[in-house]
């Protein structure tokens, strides 16, 4: 095992042990406020936000700004795709992980369809297949297990997260095959690009909302904590109601052939 995947492995060790760190208040109304922040390190965190804020303004942003500029809408699409797709077996393995039998199968799928007839993942032809991409992660396996998430955290240049995700990016990482193979053939630098192509594309993608955000937001930090919880919970919800619905589908096999509309609708909700 080479140094990055052992500190890889120690890191994620370090942040499941923070998930039983942050305790809640006993009076209600500050307990209410606690969950709903659930920010004990907040003042460590607004350090961290605004050191990212600098690296941001000085190298990310002109870069993605640059990105955006040069590279032309279709190009920026095919990157992308190519990325999305490289990703689908550690979604497949979270869906697993899941229990969500049919999530997994779709996105084998995918990677199947979109490597061989999308080139490499290119072009997305299992999306008219009815097979749109459906991103996962070990941090919602994570939750779906009944791990907490604990305390808000801001990491350093990869920004909002909190031990249950920041734990679950370290388990994905070391499930990615294509890490695996680029370390052991040493090609590190795939894996290098590979990730600063995703953090300038993801950035890209949001310059102007970020702005906007920040412009009509009397504390950016704030703001962006509050976003970042609510998207979050949106897609644990997702995901929770997936894998539960993928179970219900095992628990009953005649749910495929039996016409009732119940069934068929649960079905329908994969």
């Amino acid at each position: 095992m080479n140094r990055s995947c052992r500190s890889l492995i120690c890191a994620s060790a370090i942040l499941v042990g923070l998930l039983g760190c942050a305790t809640p208040p006993q009076d209600p109304e500050d307990r209410a406020q606690w969950e709903e922040e659930n920010d004990p390190l907040e003042p460590l965190n607004r350090e961290i936000f605004a050191v990212n804020r600098v690296i941001d303004g000085l190298l990310i942003k002109p870069a993605a700004m640059i990105y955006r500029g040069v590279v032309p809408e279709e190009g920026r699409d095919a990157i992308r795709n190519v990325l999305g797709n490289l990703k689908e077996p550690v979604y497949a393995a979270n869906h697993l992980l899941q229990g969500d039998l049919g999530g997994a199968g779709d996105a084998v799928a995918r990677f199947a369809v979109n490597t061989t007839v999308g080139v490499a993942g290119i072009m997305q032809p299992s999306a008219d297949m009815g097979l749109p991409r459906q991103p996962n992660d070990f941090g919602k396996t994570l939750h779906i297990w009944g791990t907490g998430e604990g305390p808000y955290l801001v990491l350093p240049l990869l920004g909002p997260s909190n031990p249950r995700d920041t734990a679950g990016l370290v388990a994905d990482a070391l499930m990615d095959p294509f890490m695996w193979a680029a370390s052991a053939n040493d090609m590190n630098w795939i894996t290098y690009t590979r990730t600063g192509l995703d953090i300038l594309d993801r950035r890209a993608q949001v310059i102007d909302t970020l702005d906007d955000i920040e412009r009509n937001s009397l504390d950016f930090y704030a703001q962006i904590r509050t976003l970042t919880k609510q998207r979050r919970t949106e897609e644990l919800r997702r995901a929770a109601e997936r894998a539960a619905a993928s179970a219900d589908i095992e628990r009953a096999p005649t749910a495929r052939i039996d016409p009732g509309g119940a069934q068929l609708a649960a079905i329908e909700r994969r």
